[in-house]
């Protein structure tokens, strides 16, 4: 028998060497958390590391270089971190023999004729030095101790540390502890610290979370000024796809069975790249990945909301004040109508999270008055932790916000949970999750509970683009079926644009004071934001994505000249 139980009868055994994946096993896993993939045999010549029997396994390596920055892009589970951790040299590759790992000399020969061959072969012979800026900046508040500044001196090997801090808007935390950062805060320190490094490979692994777009661009940039690239080894993984477009040489795709396979792309030029991964076809592998593509198809046309009926939330000017940190957030009036998604962009520390907690009745305005004629409020809050959670496992919980999300036949469960590999973690416990997994289980709780108003705060941080896109579907779905409304909090340009029908723009002085206008639509939001950040954005004539201008080029000085920094409609490539 292929799957059977083990001796002790506490956990299923699959014979790997003779299961054929028919699907008729009488003991088969009742929640999906087992998958049986038959693959080419041809491809286990390819195979590069394998974590243990049934277990992940990893396929072909992203081709680095020097001169080409490695955009990296692929679903959660694909395979992403365990590409950097080998050729970071955090993990030894096993070609698949994970009971008899082989040595140095037997793996540099593998990839002969290829070009990693030489990279792998200084990597061994301590001839590289790689460093990592790790995915989840959470672990940092457990590991360091100290001071922004005394930190970032010690890591500095290159003598830049004023010019980095400079550059990263890091110089008025200097004297802040580790452990009183935000997430953002965290995110410029660790992308700092891996700067400073004197260093032949340097890696990014989702640099962007939690920051905004003007910071997510500072970033960027700081990445191409302080890492001469014609020397150095380089490689980001982001799911901000306006991001690895505008920081990316190169795309190399990873494709395949989350948390089963993985199989890294060939090389291909940037738009090229993001867009055949959209499209779900890669014509040099030939190969399908994915059902459907993936096209923005929204236009400001199509989102025009009627304001006929009352409106769900409405608000006078307010004002609220942080006595401690002095701080100070002004709101001209405005409303959201029933079948409405309300976008909020700005900067961090503007006062957006403070607006959703006066909406949920968790602070109250100094000045002003809100009124909410409905009474079932669902939120998802930004900072996250197994705290928030009152079950203990992941059924649980989704269980306690709807029976629905635990239906196998329901449409949540199938737009949502099964999108999210929810589905696969049933059983688990809440305190075991990753940060990425927690992000997902807050989203489908907050997502699945019934209510008629949905404040959902950076919904989409550590999400692949798969699974940003199921949430935005089903963001759509609630919202415009059910005459919801919902507003959502989002530094991801694409995904505002894909699900807001109107937008609030935050501005001020971030940690000192923020004000924001009444809604706008779509367009004149994010041309006034665009305007003020500097930066044009255009739209991809094959599917529709949004994409930064490069400063300078043709449609950024065309687009500036007209003053619409944000074109909704598709222009031609120059």
């Amino acid at each position: 028998m292929a799957i059977e139980l083990s001796d002790d009868g506490r956990y299923v055994v699959i014979h790997e060497d003779i299961c054929i994946g028919c699907g008729i096993c009488v003991r088969k896993c009742p929640f999906k958390a087992i998958s049986i993939v038959n693959l080419p045999d041809e491809l286990e010549k390819n195979v590069i590391h394998r974590y243990g029997e049934n277990m992940f396994k990893l396929y072909n390596l992203p081709m680095i270089r020097p001169g080409k920055i490695m955009g990296i892009i692929g679903r959660n589970g694909s395979g992403k971190t365990t590409s950097v951790k080998i050729l970071s040299g955090l993990l030894k590759p096993n070609l698949g023999r994970y009971n008899n790992p082989p040595e140095w000399d037997e793996i540099i020969k593998a990839f002969r004729g290829t070009e990693i061959q030489n990279y792998l072969k200084k990597l061994a012979d301590g001839k590289i030095k790689a460093v990592v800026k790790i995915q989840y900046v959470e672990i940092a508040k457990r590991m360091l101790k100290g001071r922004v500044g005394e930190l970032l001196k010690k890591a500095d090997e290159r003598g830049l540390y004023r010019e980095i801090v400079e550059a990263l808007g890091l110089k008025h935390l200097s004297d802040r502890k580790i452990a009183e950062l935000s997430g953002g805060e965290l995110q410029k320190f660790l992308v700092a610290a891996v700067l400073l490094k004197d260093a032949d490979s340097y890696f990014f692994d989702e640099p962007c979370s939690y920051l905004d777009i003007r910071e997510r661009l500072r970033v960027a940039r700081a990445i191409r000024e302080f890492i001469d690239v014609s020397k150095k080894y380089v490689a980001v993984i982001e799911h901000d796809l306006m991001i690895l477009d505008y920081i990316s040489d190169q795309i190399s795709a990873i494709f395949g069975e989350p948390g089963v396979y993985g199989i890294v792309s060939k090389p291909y030029g940037t738009r090229a790249g993001i867009n055949n991964y959209l499209e779900g076809y890669l014509p040099a592998e030939n190969m399908r990945i994915r059902r459907e593509p993936i096209i923005f198809k929204i236009t400001v046309s199509q989102q025009q909301q009627s304001t006929e009926e009352y409106p769900i939330v409405k608000w006078t000017d307010m004002t609220k004040k942080y006595v401690s940190s002095g701080f100070i957030l002004r709101v001209e009036g405005g409303e959201i109508y029933p079948g409405e998604v309300l976008g909020v962009l700005g900067p961090n520390g503007i006062g957006k999270t403070t607006f959703v907690k006066i909406l949920a009745g968790i602070l109250i305005p100094d000045e002003g008055d809100v009124i909410i004629s409905v009474e079932k409020i669902s939120v998802k809050p930004q900072e996250l932790s197994p705290k928030i959670f009152p079950e203990e496992t992941v059924a649980a919980n989704l269980r306690r916000a709807s029976p629905e999300a635990v239906n196998p036949m329901s449409w949540i469960y199938v737009e949502l949970i099964r999108k999210l590999g929810l589905n696969k973690m049933m059983e688990r416990r809440v305190d075991e999750l990753s940060g990425g997994e927690l992000q997902k289980l807050a989203v489908a709780v907050a997502l699945a509970t019934p209510a008629d108003l949905y404040l959902l705060d950076e919904p989409s941080a550590y999400l692949d683009i798969e699974e940003r896109l199921a949430i935005a579907k089903v963001i759509r779905r609630i919202i415009e079926e059910k005459r919801k409304t919902a507003l959502v909090v989002e530094h991801d340009l694409m995904l505002q644009n894909f699900v807001a029908n109107r937008i609030m723009v935050f501005k001020g002085i971030p940690g000192k004071e923020g004000y924001t206008t009444s809604p706008l639509d779509i367009s004149t939001g994010f041309n006034e934001l665009l305007k003020e950040l500097d930066i044009t954005v255009r739209r991809d004539p094959q599917t529709g994505r949004p994409r930064v201008n490069k400063p300078g080029s043709y449609l950024d000085r065309y687009q500036k000249s007209i003053g619409q920094y944000y074109l909704p409609e598709i222009v031609p490539e120059k």
